[in-house]
């Protein structure tokens, strides 16, 4: 450590500001999500004039008890995740756990994976009831689970062997860059996880995805040849276009692009297919296509770069203050390395901070949307993807009469009324 000041006042300035900070996210999240949850049931009974030819007053009735349902779940989720973080940090429990763990092993690059692990592990079997409650009673109750308990577990196992397959080598290397490579180690790692996330473009398709899914070629022939049509229209290539299996697990339905570069290709989750006709899924395809022509994906990934780095710099700063572990409830050592710590404290105290400036990215997010629309209208029929965001809207549940505050701050898509409005103003422009 090189701060061996004395640290008194720093660190009871580092517990007020956590604990400040902590109250006043937990304070905006309950104002939030309780404003929504009564936004909802205020306009439950009436479905929207805009919508009444289209949505039934069933469907709206399932849409807003299931937000309220979520939301109530949501609520549960804040009081019990705000506990967990406070055992961790002021109350000890990760001193606590990391002096256990030195007492079993060596100090050194195991003994602070070991740590990260453990924690890991712990966080997982707490959110676990949380898990079990939103898959097999919360989504049965509204008849989107599809999973069995099997397949359910079956996934658990693959995704922890994945888990430690990839991420205890990556836990290791950052852990052991931390304290090898200098004063500006951040620097080093920062490019080394950026590697990492490129990377994972890449792998991530082929190689991890049919893991958990099967992922077939799209062999509707009439589907086929309109959607290559559309993209050679729009000037893009992919590798191909595959069908998921997703109805085994959940009926909501999606359509993604995944992939980078040469491994970039079009997914249709078999629901998506059901539920849409050959126009809707073509009008859903241009609108992907509009986030890679306005260059979203690679914004998102150089914005991500770049805060990441601040982050990276930050933490660099803060890990060689005692006053910042102290002031979280961690006894550091102060002759050995306290890497693990530093990186697990900082995972806790970030969110804090995103509460915060989360509106400003959720609006660009939605900015992003609205460009995307107009891209398809502009090449497919607004009509067709006017109707097939009031299925997917009807089918997934989503509420059309979301509280505009909470929009603000946690919508990554503009709602149904605003979306549909721009729709109808970019198609008369076109």
């Amino acid at each position: 450590m090189t701060d061996t000041s004395p640290v008194t006042n720093y660190s009871v300035l580092m517990t007020a500001a956590f604990a400040l900070a902590l109250v006043a996210s937990v304070m905006l999240k309950f104002w939030l999500a309780t404003r929504q949850m009564r936004h909802v049931a205020q306009h439950r009974a009436t479905v929207p004039t805009a919508f009444q030819a289209q949505i039934s007053l069933e469907a709206h009735h399932k849409a807003a008890d299931y937000t309220i349902a979520q939301g109530r779940l949501g609520l549960l989720e804040l009081a019990f995740g705000t506990a967990v973080v406070l055992g961790w940090t002021l109350l000890g429990g990760l001193s606590w756990l990391d002096q256990a763990l030195q007492q079993w092993m060596e100090p050194g690059v195991p003994q602070q994976v070991a740590l990260l692990a453990v924690f890991m592990v712990i966080g997982s079997v707490l959110d676990l009831p949380f898990t079990l409650y939103r898959t097999f009673v919360l989504e049965q109750r509204f008849g989107f689970n599809k999973t069995t308990p099997k397949l359910w577990l079956q996934d658990l196992i693959k995704s922890t062997l994945v888990g430690a397959v990839i991420g205890l080598p990556i836990a290791a290397l950052v852990v052991w860059m931390m304290g090898a490579t200098g004063a500006y180690w951040w620097v080093w790692t920062w490019g080394v996880w950026m590697g990492f996330n490129l990377l994972m473009l890449l792998v991530y398709p082929t190689w991890i995805a049919p893991l958990f899914n099967q992922f077939k070629p799209l062999d509707d022939a009439a589907l086929k040849d309109r959607v290559s049509a559309l993209m050679a229209r729009c000037g893009f290539t992919s590798k191909g276009f595959y069908v998921m299996d997703g109805s085994k697990r959940s009926a909501h339905a999606n359509a993604y692009f995944t992939g980078f570069g040469a491994s970039k290709r079009v997914v249709f989750y078999d629901t998506l297919l059901a539920q849409l006709s050959p126009a809707e899924v073509d009008a859903v395809l241009a609108h992907e296509l509009g986030h890679f022509k306005h260059k979203h994906i690679v914004k998102r990934m150089v914005s991500l770069f770049g805060l990441s780095l601040l982050g990276f710099a930050l933490l660099g700063w803060v890990s060689q203050q005692v006053w910042f572990y102290t002031g979280l409830g961690v006894v550091p050592s102060m002759t050995g390395a306290n890497d693990a710590l530093a990186l697990l404290l900082f995972m806790m105290v970030l969110p804090l901070l995103g509460s915060f400036v989360g509106p400003v990215f959720a609006q660009l997010s939605r900015k992003h949307e609205f460009e995307a629309d107009a891209y398809a209208v502009a090449h497919t029929s607004g009509a067709d993807l006017s109707s097939a965001l009031l299925k997917l809207y009807k089918d997934n549940a989503s509420t059309l009469t979301p509280d505009p505050v909470y929009v603000k701050f946690y919508y990554s898509h503009p709602p149904a009324s605003e979306r549909l409005g721009r729709m109808r103003t970019a198609a008369a422009g076109t």
